[in-house]
């Protein structure tokens, strides 16, 4: 019984210890891998890369959650803007766009998914494919900020998870590299055909075929000097002058909300680090005062009279433990608190936007999805119109 309670003694003194330290300080960087040799503008593969998965939607009533729906819906096109920076800088690639959702498949296709984000780190689900469907990656891309990005005092104008998106951009020019020209020439024609085939199937339906695995292919060329197939080529050239125009609107989307965005990562990188160690050091608290009371209660019956003394120091001990290890973890809630604030004022800062086109007589409203819809149908029309007067 006497060791009993010494082993709860012993167990409290564990308190003195410090807590574990999770801020990385490295501030070393992935650099972008460029392109070593000058090519045609007839290598250079056009890239689409989609507004992100937001991913996972976490439970309403999940009070310790750090996701927020608005900032997380906002950091889907925040990232996809973040690597096509990345992406260009490699000089190895055609236009590098970010599109809106069901747009037709251009030379490369990149897609992703939120894992996790919250200031300290980013884990991305990546899937890359060309326009035959073959996945050229797909993997998870994690990285964690250092505790220098969101210091004042360093004036950090870095992305905070370059290295992430630099490491995306090496993984697919280094796949880019193993094409030949052939095949560079290849998912060209093939991305022009699947445009053609899903604009006016009646025509280009039986152009391409897909087979079992879902992999696309040529099935047939039209022939040369084709007059539908250069109208259509003409209603793909409009489609890509629209989304052009589309890329001035990430871009000041982004621009927009770095500020307050940043000024979010910056919090919730303290908050997060904050928050883990008052939750470790609360676990610990109640986990030692449980043990400290169990130990001074099987004590206090003890012949031993400092043993008994001991039982019941660790009694008192142990409920101040306890007392101390929930008013740990009230703190961490108020972090969460201080976080939803923030996240409720973000999202204030970076609503959405319409986009209206000068030169059209429609106006495009809602989402940049909802837009793009509504611009693919507007061009679906001019289509038919011109086919009907060139055709009786």
């Amino acid at each position: 019984m006497k060791h009993l309670v010494l082993l709860s003694l012993a167990l409290v003194a564990l308190l003195t210890g410090g807590c574990a330290t999770y801020q990385v300080k490295s501030t070393n960087t992935t650099p972008v891998v460029t392109q070593q040799t000058l090519l045609n503008e007839n290598q250079l593969l056009d890239v689409a890369i989609v507004r992100f998965d937001p991913g996972e939607m976490p439970e309403e009533d999940d009070e310790n959650t750090l996701y927020f729906a608005e900032i997380r819906k906002a950091e889907s096109q925040y990232f996809p803007f973040q690597l096509m920076q990345a992406m260009q800088k490699s000089a190895a690639w055609g236009p590098v766009r970010i599109v809106p959702q069901n747009s037709v498949p251009l030379d490369l296709n990149v897609t992703g998914k939120i894992l996790s984000s919250d200031g300290e780190k980013l884990r991305l689900w990546i899937h890359a494919f060309d326009a035959s469907g073959r996945t050229w990656l797909e993997k998870e891309y994690e990285s964690q900020a250092s505790r220098y990005a969101y210091d004042p005092k360093y004036k950090q104008t870095e992305e905070p998870f370059l290295d992430l998106y630099n490491r995306i951009a090496n993984d697919l020019l280094q796949y880019r590299q193993q094409l030949n020209e052939q095949q560079v020439a290849y998912l060209h024609e093939l991305a022009a055909l699947r445009f053609a085939s899903e604009f006016s199937p009646q025509v280009f339906g039986d152009y391409v075929k897909r087979d079992s695995n879902g992999y696309v292919s040529i099935n047939r060329l039209p022939a040369s000097g084709d007059n539908m197939m250069q109208r259509l080529q003409a209603i793909r050239e409009r489609d890509q002058m629209y989304i052009d125009t589309l890329q001035e609107y990430y871009s000041q989307y982004a621009r927009e909300m770095t500020v307050a965005y940043r000024a979010w990562r910056g919090q919730s990188y303290q908050e997060v680090i904050a928050m883990r160690e008052l939750q470790e050091e609360s676990r610990k608290r109640i986990m030692l005062g449980a043990a400290a009371i169990l130990g001074g209660v099987l004590g206090a019956g003890s012949p031993d009279a400092v043993a008994r003394a001991a039982s019941y120091v660790g009694v008192a001990g142990g409920g101040y433990m306890l007392k101390s290890g929930m008013d740990k973890a009230d703190q961490a809630q108020i972090h969460v608190d201080a976080l939803l604030e923030l996240g409720e004022s973000l999202e204030a800062s970076i609503a959405p936007q319409s986009i209206e086109l000068e030169d059209r007589t429609v106006t495009l409203s809602g989402t940049v999805d909802d837009q793009y819809q509504q611009w693919k149908a507007l061009l679906r029309e001019i289509y038919q119109l011109e086919r009907g007067q060139s055709e009786p």
